[in-house]
């Protein structure tokens, strides 16, 4: 069975509801209907400190979270929208990942490259495209596979105060993207699983 697990870079630490972490969970649920299980990490109940290596050293807990990456098959990279930009959090975790450049199997390959990422953006303001880009530009640089139509986003309506967990229901455009989303995620981490990328020569 494969496992996706859900890097929620929401700036409000649990127990407070989160716009990012209800659409992750749809999408968590719309991966289940094809035998995926998951989980949600919430970065931000963790002490993940400043830097670019594996393990930053004292008390950095980074390394919990990196252990569920590695274990995982898919990730969902949920981040929200601020000022145009993703979030603080959402930054962090990607520098923290660019440690994964350096690291190789045992065949030498990229250790991320056998490796699906799949985005989730929501946010009440303008952005969620670029952060998409920029999400897949930094995921797929450290080895992750992007699906195709990997991404799923909530805008509200500009200078509004409704976010995504404030709907009534959720939009049908969302909740389509999101099917879809789930069901390349898991092709394409099924695939992966069954035929790896080719080692570099050696």
């Amino acid at each position: 069975m494969l496992r996706a697990l859900v890097l929620n870079c929401t700036l409000k630490p649990s127990p407070a509801e989160s716009s990012g972490e209800l659409l992750a969970q749809q999408v968590l649920d719309a991966l289940a209907e094809h035998d995926v299980t998951g989980e949600q990490v919430r970065v931000v109940d963790f002490d993940v400190k400043p830097g670019v290596q594996a393990d930053m050293g004292d008390g950095d807990q980074w390394p919990q979270i990196r252990e569920k990456v590695l274990a995982s098959d898919i990730l969902v990279f949920a981040t929200p929208t601020w000022m145009g930009h993703l979030s603080s959090v959402a930054q962090r975790a990607l520098e923290r990942l660019d440690a994964e450049l350096s690291e190789t199997d045992d065949e030498g390959r990229a250790l991320l490259a056998g490796k699906v990422a799949v985005t989730v953006v929501v946010g009440n303001e303008d952005g969620a495209h670029a952060i998409t880009a920029d999400l897949y530009q930094a995921l797929g640089d450290v080895g992750f596979s992007i699906p195709s139509q990997g991404g799923v986003y909530w805008n509200g309506e500009a200078m509004q105060k409704t976010d995504y967990k404030d709907l009534p229901q959720t939009p049908e455009k969302v909740a389509s993207t999101t099917a879809t989303l789930a069901r390349n995620a898991a092709h394409l981490a099924t695939l992966l699983r069954e035929r790896p990328y080719p080692a570099p020569p050696q």
